[in-house]
């Protein structure tokens, strides 16, 4: 007879979430004594002691004593296998860092805002600064640290890892962006388009596992996307491929940052929503936006649907060349669920060659916020191990130990 799943409220329901917030405070700072970690979750002594002492005995977390205001106090880690990958994404306002294990686990993530305009020495050196301290958070030794990835809101050059349109990320322009970043870290650095690492993202652990052709989308801030045809991420001639907001959707329309007129971005994405809502509802952010939008706001939704509708239209156009059997949404305005997404799969079915739209299959994206950090980790360790860096990797010293 099977066992049956546990219900909601029950004992080893509750224990399981348990486990997952004691995981996720530890992922969010690094590493916690049982002491923060009962503070930061909420959870009593004795149950963090008790959960910690069976994440212990699975390998899940590590042990280590550490002194605390003069005390001795139990450091507890994720476990991780040896050698630390780095991955970077800086948006428009903000940046997010990611340590990750050689099996791709992230084990900590932070994050932090960022100036309007920030130029790339700054964000860079704070971005340097932040990796050590998180390094020292999961008990990880400098040498660990294999190499890094940054994932950029802009078309980048792989050869060169400088941005290959300039003016789409002011402060960023002729900015050698992997050899900066190498000489603050002493590490290889590798650069890449974050829309495409979100595909890469969604490709390896998301929506996108086992599709051999789709097309991710990346609605937020700014509107990207990432191609795979044949079951691989397709980079073009030099990296700049799936620049999907720059496609002009109307040639008569505003001024893009990147120059050209009416590109997708300039009819869809974040600041042209909120733009156009300034009159009727004040200033409002994105965040604002997607909550009146969830509220029932008829006027943040519509600007939603409509947003949804150009970007099926493009993406119409966009799966009539390469006929993909997938295409994924992602990136924040996918908060706002069927109120973006069913326009987007109407106009696909409208716009598209009845073959094309009967194949595929528009869903969002499985990994969220971490879409583009899982793909910068995902590229980094490929280029870790065509580089034969993740070879001979000391095992990390940690001193695992049980509770007393």
């Amino acid at each position: 007879m099977n066992a049956k799943p546990p219900t909601v409220g029950s004992q080893s329901s509750l224990r399981e979430q348990n486990r997952s917030r004691i995981i996720d405070a530890i992922k969010q700072f690094g590493g916690l004594t049982q002491i923060e970690l009962a503070g930061a979750t909420g959870l009593s002594a004795a149950t963090v002691s008790n959960i910690v002492k069976e994440l212990t005995a699975h390998g899940v977390v590590n042990t280590s004593y550490s002194i605390r205001s003069g005390r001795r106090a139990q450091q507890v880690t994720l476990a991780r296998t040896p050698g630390v990958i780095a991955a970077l994404q800086f948006g428009i306002r903000s940046m997010r860092v990611a340590l990750a294990d050689t099996s791709g686990t992230i084990v900590t993530q932070n994050s932090q805002p960022l100036g309007a305009d920030h130029r790339a020495d700054a964000g860079l050196d704070r971005a340097a600064l932040l990796i050590a301290d998180m390094l020292e958070t999961v008990d990880a030794d400098p040498q660990e640290l294999i190499g890094l990835s940054i994932a950029l809101p802009a078309p980048v050059n792989l050869e060169t890892g400088q941005i290959s349109s300039p003016g789409i990320l002011r402060g960023w322009d002729n900015v050698r962006v992997a050899d900066v970043m190498a000489e603050r870290m002493n590490k290889p650095v590798w650069v890449a388009n974050a829309s495409n690492m979100g595909a890469l993202g969604e490709l390896r652990a998301g929506a996108a596992l086992g599709a051999q052709n789709a097309l991710y989308i990346q609605a937020g801030q700014g509107i990207g996307a990432g191609l795979i045809i044949n079951g691989q991420l397709f980079w073009g001639a030099n990296g700049s491929a799936g620049e999907f907001g720059h496609m002009t959707v109307n040639p008569d329309g505003a001024i893009c940052r990147c120059g050209n007129r009416g590109c997708l971005e300039t009819e869809a994405g974040a600041s042209v929503l909120l733009d156009s809502l300034r009159v009727s509802h004040g200033v409002l952010t994105l965040k604002d936006l997607l909550r009146h939008a969830m509220e029932g706001d008829l006027g943040c939704s519509r600007v939603i649907s409509d947003a949804g509708r150009k970007i099926g239209l493009a993406a119409a156009n966009l799966g009539n060349v390469f006929n993909p059997e997938r295409i994924i949404v992602g990136g924040e305005l996918t908060q706002a669920g069927t109120t973006l997404l069913d326009p987007i799969r109407e106009a696909i079915a409208r716009y598209s060659l009845p073959g094309v739209a009967d194949a595929v299959q528009v869903v969002p994206g499985k990994l969220g916020a971490d879409a583009e950090l899982t793909g910068a980790i995902h590229y980094a360790l490929s280029r870790a191990e065509a580089a034969n860096l993740l070879n001979n990797l000391a095992a990390p010293a940690t001193n695992r130990m049980e509770d007393q």
